[in-house]
This record gives C-alpha cells, sequence and structure tokens, in this order.
C-alpha cells in the first residue's frame, strides 16, 4: 500500500482503515466494528442548507466531501466543548480516482455562519459544534461540505497507546510539555504523541509545522492498524474509538465508501492553504487572499465535479 494511501486512509477516518484491515477477517470482528461505528454516529442539524439540490448517492459513486476536525478537548481534565485545533477538507472523486485533502490553518479570520462575526475558523466548532463548523467551511470555500468526522485529544493519545505507539519523523529537535524530541525518528507513546502534536509556538513554520505532525501521527496509527501486530489490537482500538470520534456516516456509508471508492485512495493530492498572519485587537490571525482563496475553491470545485 503506497504512503498516499496510509495518509488518506488515516485522514479520512480510522473507522474506514479499521473497516478496510478486518475485511475477511471473520463475523466477530465485523460485527465488533459495527458495533463501535453505530456509537461514533451523531447527527448534525444544521441551519443553512448544503448546496447541493440533492444528497450524494453513494450507491452512484458521487463525488463527496468530509470535513475532518481534531478538537482539543478530552486530555489535561478539559471538558468544554472546545474548538478545532484541526481543519481539513477531503473531497474523493471515484470517476476520476483521485482523493484531494486541504488543511485550512485554525486561525483564519473569517465569517462564522450562524453566529454573526467574523473570528478564528476554529471557533466555529466552539461555537456550534459540527454543524456550526460546516456551515463555516461551506459558505468559505463555496463547496458543499457533506460529512464529517471528529476526534478528540483524548482519542488521539488512547489511539496511540492501543496500537502500541507509533513512530514518526521529526525535523529539528524540540522540547513541549517536559518531553524532548530529537531530530530525526522517534517512538511515541499517547501523551508523547500529544505534545508532539502540541508544538507550535518554537516552529517556524508555526501552525503549520505543527499540522505536518498531526499528520504524521494519524500515519503512524495507520501503519500500526495495517500492520498484523495491529489487526490484533483491534478491540482496543475500537474501545479508543467508540468515546471519542463521532462523526454523522453510519456504518451503511462506510461499507459502500469501502466498496465503491477504494481506486480513490490511490491517488492522493494534498493542498495546504497558506494566508499572512496580522494581528487586529492585540489577537492573532491569519489572512487569506482572494487569489489564494480562490485557488483553493476552483481545486475543490473541479474534484467535487460543480
Amino acid at each position: 500500500m503506497s504512503t498516499g494511501k496510509k495518509i488518506i486512509l488515516g485522514i479520512v477516518g480510522l473507522i474506514l482503515a479499521i473497516t478496510l484491515v478486518v475485511v475477511g477477517l471473520g463475523a466477530k470482528v465485523y460485527f465488533d466494528v459495527r458495533g463501535s461505528a453505530d456509537q461514533t454516529y451523531e447527527s448534525v442539524k444544521r441551519k443553512n442548507p448544503a448546496k447541493r439540490e440533492q444528497a450524494v448517492d453513494l450507491e452512484e459513486q458521487d463525488s463527496f466531501s468530509v470535513l475532518l476536525l481534531g478538537i482539543d478537548t478530552g486530555d489535561l481534565g478539559r471538558t468544554e466543548q472546545g474548538r478545532s485545533d484541526t481543519m481539513m477538507v477531503a473531497t474523493v472523486n471515484p470517476k476520476d480516482k483521485k482523493t484531494t485533502i486541504v488543511s485550512i490553518a485554525r486561525d483564519t479570520y473569517v465569517p462564522i455562519v450562524g453566529h454573526g462575526t467574523d473570528d478564528k475558523i476554529n471557533h466555529a466548532y466552539a461555537f456550534g459544534g459540527a454543524a456550526m463548523s460546516m456551515d463555516t467551511v461551506e459558505n468559505y470555500l463555496d463547496i458543499p461540505i457533506d460529512h464529517y468526522a471528529a476526534i478528540n485529544m483524548k482519542g488521539l493519545k488512547e489511539l496511540v497507546d492501543a496500537v502500541g505507539g507509533v513512530e514518526v519523523s521529526n525535523s529539528g529537535e524540540f522540547t513541549q510539555s517536559g518531553y524532548t524530541f530529537k531530530h530525526g525518528l522517534n517512538t511515541l507513546d499517547g501523551d508523547r504523541a500529544l505534545a508532539f502534536s502540541r508544538m507550535r509556538k518554537e516552529d517556524p513554520r508555526g501552525d503549520y509545522g505543527r499540522q505536518e505532525r498531526q499528520r504524521a501521527i494519524v500515519v503512524g496509527v495507520v501503519k500500526k492498524l495495517l500492520s498484523m501486530d495491529g489487526i490484533t489490537k483491534y478491540q482496543e482500538v475500537l474501545e479508543a474509538m467508540e468515546s471519542n470520534v463521532t462523526t454523522d456516516m453510519h456504518f451503511a456509508d462506510m461499507k459502500k465508501i469501502t466498496l465503491n471508492y477504494r481506486d480513490a485512495f490511490t491517488n492522493v493530492k494534498t493542498e495546504q492553504m497558506q494566508g499572512e498572519g496580522f494581528m487586529q485587537d492585540n489577537i492573532s490571525y491569519q489572512r487569506v487572499s482572494e487569489d489564494e482563496l480562490k485557488r483553493v475553491q476552483d481545486i475543490l470545485k473541479g474534484e467535487l465535479d460543480l
């Protein structure tokens, strides 16, 4: 399996990765996965209608989009609603056998749909959960957001521990939360993975560097899931997901995606929406230029056949 396929399986949702891993491994595993997937389901009630006249038909292999959220709750005693520390939009186009992932900086300054203010895009989740995040991203990128998948920080920690730790490559030595990460290959347990994913202020790339490290952890988890060692730990992985992952995709949807969209995961393109920092009322934001926004919008619209 190519590195690109491993990346997209991890990002689109660890549920899909686990579903692929357990295909053919027996009825008990299948029903365990279905039971866990049912527990992750959480519908959204959106105030703004989606930018589609008809819902996506997965049987007909329509192109679709997923908003991917990493939520900053669930660890260090945090219990509040939280904000979406990580935001990505994935489009999956089975006809072109292509998947595109766009990362959005959490400090991007946008209109928050349903809240009546302009603010950091990650505040949409704090104000109105997944529904307001979907509406805000949909309005900003001018594309339909068909589904969402979210995982909190406690879930990230538990997933890393469930697979027995992960290996990641680090581009420069740094210390975070009492842990030191050397240049090169590092082995992380759950607590170290959280610290590794958090560092931002010392990184010359800021939030863009942090997003890269978060993706490295996800890839590390998926590599373990796709190994025999990962398969033997599937029950621990499912337990970690049940209380830390939410999505509006039913298990039936996941099965259809697994069966009908597999080839689209073999050709993965990643994009980072670039902005420039500015200060307003002593708060730091990222402003994306009109040209950069249009560039990303055109890419996503093309992948969604709009």
